[in-house]
């Protein structure tokens, strides 16, 4: 082209005409979206290479590159212009003056620009210095000139980044993470940063940089369509403020819906949530990756060394049946079969959640495609997996996430879709409805120890603002979306109401403490009829707590406490005229008794095996094949009563790897003439995985372990040692408690702590060394959290003194903690 033409070029496509096609583009209601940005960049792209031609004429080794945004051609209204001047320093003078040619023109516009002129080596240098500068490079693409250039310089960039990719990702990592922790959230903010926060454009253009180093990627689905929507939406934030901004405040909302033919500001922040909620577990996923292969690579020379260099095998440690944890992830166990397993995915959850290990993103899509929808009601191993994997602190978030994004969560839990990153225009939350519920049962696992029901109290934090994806008072439409998940998720009758009564008046307490008059008496007698019974009242407490402390800091305070508690105190006096009296032990059944006299008449332990299994009705729903499902084992064990029967009991079941779902241990009633007495244990119990023991084997160690012959202790510290539990939970503290007035015959000792192998056999060890005899166990383990009760007497039978309890208690505890 000759100098001329060049000039004729450059003025047909000067600043005016320029400016006059940018906005006849940027005002036509026919385009939208990356067809605009595609035609936005192409119309700047000529713009530009008409500037430069006409001021490069007779110049060479000198080219115009796009960079960054710009660079991949996702040109916003507002957006900023990157441009590099690349030349190859044989004519600086030359260059200075094309650089006025370019610069200037685009600052008459009074559009912003991101400019250097630099030379390759120049450029990859400060690439090298600074990160930010290499992650631009990384989206180079020519716009005039030297095309060679261009080209080299990029092929150049490519290199430096995959060989220094060792070292420039956990640089980038920790950069996402410091942008995160200034910016917050993308997916949780009421007037989010579309472009810094977490989840946002900054965090997808990090994830092209991951690929670019060869070294790890991005689960690809849904995540490019991700990010046309945020890019979509600050086009649409550009047009309606005028500006260069990237935060889409609360006043703008409606407007940026309306550009985008959206329902309102709610659907609007609800697709933008959804999109950075993709780009966040893409980001997640891809850094674990990235920190796995970096592990990789700084092991394998030495493990191949060791090994004549063999490439090893991955370890696998079981956590759950069908789950296996393997570098650092939680995946399923080669012989898992999710087709014929429905419970796996709720399992597979609780065993990482306990473990605070990720769910593998494998593992998560194989469960999506292949299993099967659990039956209605559920039964009891996936309602009891459910109450675990909420039970589990703050790992459970993490789970729950990906889950979710698979499409497991809706799939579980239907009427979880309305709440679905659902905003909240209250500025008290910090979360969305569904991340609210979530948190407020990360909330409520701290207090399991308070109640005496923590799987109503979890299930209760997951559900209580269900109603809010309806219409009308969300407590009154929660309440009858809770009855329904309860019943379907397997609770009976008597729990579903509580659930119903517990979301219903989820926000009576604080309502009430902080609204009304405590001192009259109408309004605590409204509350006692409102909740009926202590036990509700009780779970009730925890909940109002774990809820608004999941709301955020405005909603809890020292001074709502106190008036709640006071309230509490109020109302649980109304309601202690209603205690029930003791129950009377049931009858023992034939086969009961028929062990019971074996076990008097030969003087040792005698025990069966049986599982259990659902109704006939329900079986061929459970199973095609007609099969009952097993929902457990029945351990019935009668031994002639002795010390030490309890913790013998419970360690050897620990010792063979059984998980005690529920235990009673009473005195048995021997027929007339029959000499002795005999203690009756009832257990349900499971394997943690593989198959159950031989119930001879169990005979035969537990008469080891009575007789003192079997290290039960020290076996288990043996293991431990080998096998030592993961740290990823942190549980609250173990509880003892005495409940002098809940029984006349004994004194009743309550013990809440998280559930783990051996825990009954230190319970039992604990209270035979402080000389107390048990006159009933009863056990039962709900979710993660073990809530026993043990009716213990002195030497002579009758109930403790209550110095002495307490000192028990006191001991108890202290064993527990150590």
């Amino acid at each position: 082209m000759t100098s001329t033409d060049a000039t004729a070029k450059a003025e047909d496509s000067g600043p005016s005409g320029y400016a006059a096609a940018r906005l006849r583009l940027l005002t036509e209601g026919a385009r939208s979206g990356p067809p605009r940005r595609t035609a936005l960049s192409r119309l700047t792209d000529d713009w530009l290479a008409g500037l430069f031609e006409a001021g490069a004429a007779g110049l060479k080794g000198v080219s115009l590159v796009a960079v960054g945004g710009y660079g991949r051609g996702e040109l916003s209204p507002r957006s900023d212009l990157d441009l590099l001047l690349l030349h190859d320093g044989s004519a600086p003078d030359a260059i200075a003056a094309l650089a006025d040619r370019l610069w200037y023109p685009v600052w008459d516009l009074g559009l912003a620009l991101d400019h250097s002129v630099r030379t390759p080596a120049e450029a990859r240098k400060t690439a090298g210095e600074d990160l930010k500068v290499q992650l631009g490079l990384l989206d180079a693409r020519h716009l005039a000139g030297d095309l060679g250039l261009t080209a080299a310089l990029r092929t150049a960039v490519l290199a430096d980044w995959r060989n220094q990719a060792p070292r420039r990702l956990p640089e980038l990592q920790e950069l996402c993470a410091g942008r995160a922790a200034r910016q917050g959230e993308l997916q949780y903010l009421l007037e989010p940063d579309l472009k810094e926060a977490r989840g946002g454009l900054r965090d997808a253009t990090a994830l092209r940089a991951v690929a670019a180093s060869w070294l790890a990627d991005a689960p690809r689905e849904g995540l490019d369509d991700a990010r046309r929507r945020l890019l979509d939406v600050r086009d649409a934030l550009h047009l309606t403020t005028g500006r260069a901004t990237d935060r889409l405040s609360l006043q703008e909302q409606d407007q940026v819906a309306a550009e985008l033919g959206l329902l309102d500001a709610d659907t609007l922040l609800r697709q933008v949530y959804e999109a950075a909620r993709v780009i966040s577990y893409a980001s997640d996923v891809t850094w674990r990756e990235v920190g796995r292969v970096l592990r990789s690579r700084a092991v394998r020379p030495r493990l191949r060394a060791m090994l004549g260099g063999g490439k090893p095998s991955a370890e696998r440690s079981p956590l759950a049946e069908g789950v296996v944890e393997q570098e650092g992830e939680v995946v399923l166990a080669r012989t898992a079969r999710p087709e014929r397993d429905p419970v796996l995915p709720l399992r597979a959850a609780a065993a990482a959640a306990q473990a605070g290990l990720p769910l593998s993103l494998h593992a998560v899509r194989r469960l999506a495609a292949t299993v099967r929808p659990l039956p209605t009601p559920w039964p009891a191993e996936a309602r009891e997996q459910l109450v675990t994997l909420l039970g589990s602190g703050r790992p459970t978030v993490e789970v729950w996430e990906a889950l979710e994004a698979e499409g497991l969560i809706t799939r579980l839990l239907p009427d979880w879709e309305r709440v679905r990153c659902r905003p909240q225009r209250n500025a008290v939350h910090l979360w969305t409805v569904d991340r609210h519920l979530i948190e407020t049962a990360v909330r409520a696992s701290a207090f399991t120890r308070r109640v005496s029901r923590p799987d109503l109290l979890l299930v209760a934090a997951l559900l209580h603002d269900i109603g809010k994806g309806w219409p009308g008072d969300h407590s009154v439409a929660g309440e009858i979306i809770a009855r329904d998940v309860a019943s379907r998720i397997g609770f009976d009758r008597e729990d579903v109401a509580v659930l119903g009564t517990l979301v219903r008046h989820h926000l009576l307490l604080v309502e009430t403490a902080t609204r009304r008059d405590l001192d009259d008496p109408a309004t605590v007698r409204a509350v006692a009829e409102a909740v009926g019974s202590p036990g509700t009242l009780e779970l009730l407490h925890a909940l109002t707590e774990a809820d608004a402390l999941a709301t955020g800091p405005a909603a809890w305070s020292s001074w709502r406490a106190s008036l709640v508690a006071d309230l509490v105190k109020r109302v649980t006096a109304v309601l202690a005229g209603d205690q029930p009296d003791e129950p009377e032990a049931a009858a023992p059944t034939a086969e009961q008794e028929r062990l019971a006299l074996e076990a008097a008449a030969t003087g040792s332990p005698v025990l069966t095996l049986r599982a259990q299994t659902r109704p006939a009705a329900d079986a061929a729903e459970a199973e095609p094949s007609g099969d009952p499902e097993p929902l457990g084992v029945e351990l019935l064990i009668a031994v002639p009563d002795q010390p030490g029967v309890l913790p013998a009991v419970a360690g050897v079941l620990a010792m063979h790897r059984l998980t005690v779902r529920t235990a009673e241990l009473r005195a048995l009633d021997l027929p007339a003439g029959v000499d002795g007495s005999v203690l009756l244990l009832n257990w349900r119990v499971a394997a943690e995985y593989g198959s159950l023991p031989q119930a001879a084997r169990l005979r035969a160690d537990l008469i080891r372990a009575l007789d003192g012959s079997l290290d039960i202790a020290g076996r288990l510290a043996e293991r431990d040692a080998a096998y030592p539990r993961r740290r990823g939970l942190v549980a609250p503290p173990p509880r003892v408690s005495v409940h002098p007035a809940a029984s006349r015959l004994a004194t009743v000792i309550e013990v809440r702590a998280q559930d783990a192998p051996g825990l009954l056999f230190r319970i039992g060890r604990a209270l035979e060394d402080a000389h107390v005899r048990v006159r009933s166990a009863h056990a039962s383990t709900l979710g993660s959290n073990a809530v026993d009760a043990f009716y213990v007497t002195t030497g002579g039978g009758g109930p403790m003194p209550s110095e002495e309890a307490a000192s028990v208690a006191r001991k108890l505890e202290e064993a527990l903690r150590a």
